[in-house]
């Protein structure tokens, strides 16, 4: 699961530089989405 949380901190590093640039639109908050569902898939998986 390492490999999930390195995809996931490299989706929030470009969500937060997008917000900060104010490129992307719809597609940063997209990426957000995609971020927290590897976060959230991450912590559920390694539980077990």
């Amino acid at each position: 699961m390492g490999l999930l949380r390195w995809i996931g901190g490299i989706v929030v590093f470009f969500w937060v530089l997008g917000l900060i640039l104010k490129i992307g639109g719809g597609m940063i908050h997209t990426l957000l989405v995609i971020a927290a569902i590897v976060f959230i898939v991450d912590k559920i998986s390694g539980k077990k």
